[in-house]
C-alpha cells in the first residue's frame, strides 16, 4: 500500500494514507485523540511564564482574566500552526502529519525576560516575534546547512527527544509535576489503570478502531477519575475552572492580537538574543521530530522541501503566537509518538483535530474541560508514546554504520548531553546564565550540538580503507 498515493474517495482506510478524506465520523475521534493527547501540555508553559512574568514598568503581575485569554490563544494558535504544517502556504509547511503546540524547551529564557522589570511581558512577546521570524527564515535556507545534519545527528536527536520526555510522562502519571500530592495512591491506581485500558484497547478492538486505544484509555481514565472525585475518595478532577471561566471571559469569544491590548510588544535586541540561540535548539527538536515521522509512520528519508517547511511553520507560526501575545511553539513530540505508534498520517484526520483545537479557544469552556482532565491520566496514556519516540531514533541509528567514529559520536553526545543534566549541581555555574538556561535542563540541545560537533570534526574512514 502507497501511504502517500493521491486519493479522491471518502474512505475508512484512509485514515492510513497521508491524502484522502476520511467520514467524519472517524476522522473526528481520531483528531479528537490527538487534541487530548498534547492538550494539558499545551497551555502548561503559558500558566508557568505569564504566571511569573511582570508588566513592564509597573512590576505588577498580569491578571487571571488575562491568562486565561492567554491560554484561549494558546489553543487557537497552535490549531493555526497545525493547519500551516498540513496545508503549506508557499513554502511554509511540510505536508506531514505534525501537530504543533506551545513549547516548554523556551522556559528558562522567556522566565529570565518576562520577569525582568525593564522588559517584562512585553518584552518577551518582543522577542518572540522577532525570534520566531529568525527561525522561519533559518527552516527556508535549509538546503545550506542540511548536510551538516547527518544521520547519525539525527538519529541522536530523535533519541534524546525520547529520553527527555521519559520524565514528563512519569510526572503526569504520577499527579503532576510540584502538585503535593504527587504519587498518592490514586494518581497511581488511576495512571495504571488507563494504560491497562490502552494496552487491552489496543489489542481487542479491531481494524482502525485499535488505533483509537489512546483515546479509549482517556475516557476510561477520565470517567474513573470523576468517579473517584463525586464519592470523596479522592480530588482527582477540579471542575471549578469550567465555571470560573465562564465568569471572566463568558460563553464565547474572539482571541485578541496583542496589539489591541494594554500590553504592546517591546523589541529588545538583547531579549532577542536571549532567545535566538532556544529557537536554533528548537529548530533541532522539530528536525528530529519531523524525521521521526518520515521514518516511523512513511518509512522513507526526510525530503528536503519537508524540512524546510516544518522550520519554517516552526518559526513563523511562533511569530504568530508571539502576535496574539502568547509563547513559541514548536511540533509536540507527544503527537508524533502518537502517529508512529497507530499509524494514522492521515491530514484530513489530523486537520479535525486542529479544528477542535481552534473551537476550543473560541468557546472557553469547552477549553476548560478539556484542561480538568487530570495529569495521571495523561500519564498512563503517554508514556507508550513517548517511549516509541526512542524506539523510532533506535531504529535510525541502526541504519548508520557501526564503526567507531560512530561509537565515539553517541558514547559522547549521551553522556555530556545528558549527563549535565542529571549533576548534584548547575554544571554551568561560571558559564552566562544563557548557557545554564539552555543546557542545564534540556538533553536534546546538549545531544544535538555535541554530535553535530563530533560528526563535523571527526574523520570518516575511506571506503577503501574499510577492508584494510
Amino acid at each position: 500500500m502507497n501511504k502517500e498515493e493521491i486519493v479522491t474517495t471518502v474512505s475508512e482506510e484512509n485514515i492510513y494514507k497521508l491524502n484522502g478524506r476520511v467520514p467524519l465520523k472517524k476522522a473526528i475521534p481520531f483528531g479528537l485523540q490527538h487534541v487530548l493527547a498534547m492538550f494539558v501540555a499545551n497551555l502548561a508553559p503559558v500558566i508557568i511564564v505569564c504566571g511569573a512574568a511582570v508588566v513592564r514598568g509597573s512590576g505588577e503581575h498580569l491578571t487571571s482574566a488575562e491568562i486565561t485569554s492567554i491560554l484561549q490563544c494558546a489553543m487557537f494558535t497552535a490549531g493555526i500552526g497545525t493547519c500551516m504544517q498540513l496545508y503549506p502556504v508557499w513554502k511554509i509547511g511540510s505536508k506531514l502529519p505534525i501537530v504543533m503546540g506551545v513549547s516548554f524547551t523556551f522556559l528558562g529564557s522567556l522566565l529570565v525576560i518576562s520577569t525582568n522589570p525593564s522588559l517584562g511581558y512585553e518584552g518577551m512577546i518582543g522577542a518572540v516575534i522577532l525570534g520566531g521570524i529568525f527561525e522561519g527564515l533559518v527552516g527556508l535556507s535549509a538546503k545550506y546547512w542540511k548536510r551538516f545534519l547527518t544521520p547519525v545527528v539525527s538519529a541522536c536527536v530523535v533519541i534524546a527527544i525520547g529520553l527527555s520526555l521519559l520524565s514528563v510522562g512519569m510526572d503526569s502519571w504520577g499527579g503532576g509535576s510540584g502538585v503535593e500530592d504527587f504519587g498518592a495512591w490514586y494518581h497511581l491506581l488511576v495512571g495504571t489503570f488507563t494504560l491497562v485500558v490502552c494496552l487491552i484497547s489496543h489489542y481487542r478492538l479491531k481494524g482502525i478502531y485499535k488505533n483509537l486505544n489512546i483515546l479509549v484509555g482517556l475516557i476510561f481514565g477520565y470517567l474513573l477519575s470523576v468517579i473517584l472525585t463525586v464519592t470523596g475518595i479522592a480530588p482527582m478532577v477540579d471542575f471549578s475552572n469550567i465555571a470560573e471561566t465562564i465568569h471572566q471571559i463568558g460563553y464565547f469569544s474572539i482571541p485578541k492580537l496583542v496589539f489591541f491590548t494594554e500590553h504592546m510588544p517591546v523589541f529588545d535586541l538583547g531579549a532577542f538574543f536571549t532567545i535566538a540561540i532556544v529557537f536554533l535548539v528548537s529548530a533541532a527538536e522539530t528536525t528530529g521530530a519531523t524525521t521521526a515521522v518520515c521514518k516511523g509512520a512513511l518509512n522513507r528519508d526526510i525530503q528536503m522541501e519537508e524540512l524546510q517547511g516544518s522550520l519554517a511553520v516552526d518559526g513563523f507560526s511562533s511569530a504568530i503566537s508571539g502576535c496574539f501575545g502568547c509563547l513559541p511553539l514548536t511540533s509536540f513530540s507527544q503527537n508524533v509518538g502518537l502517529v508512529t505508534m497507530t499509524q494514522v498520517i492521515n491530514r484530513f484526520t489530523i486537520f479535525m483535530g486542529a479544528l477542535i483545537l481552534i473551537l476550543a479557544s473560541l468557546f472557553p469552556p469547552l477549553g476548560a474541560f478539556f484542561q480538568s482532565l487530570p495529569q495521571s491520566v495523561l500519564g498512563g496514556c503517554t508514556v507508550m508514546m513517548f517511549g516509541s519516540i526512542m524506539y523510532e531514533g533506535i531504529k535510525m541509528l541502526k541504519d548508520n554504520t557501526f564503526d567507531e567514529r560512530t561509537m565515539i559520536i553517541v558514547s559522547l553526545a549521551f553522556c555530556i548531553g545528558v549527563g549535565v543534566t542529571q549533576t548534584s549541581g548547575n554544571f554551568f555555574t561560571y558559564f552566562p546564565s544563557v548557557v545554564g538556561e539552555i543546557f542545564n535542563g534540556n538533553a536534546v540541545a546538549g545531544v544535538f550540538v555535541v554530535s553535530l560537533l563530533l560528526s563535523l570534526v571527526l574523520p570518516e574512514k575511506k571506503k577503501g580503507n574499510e577492508n584494510m
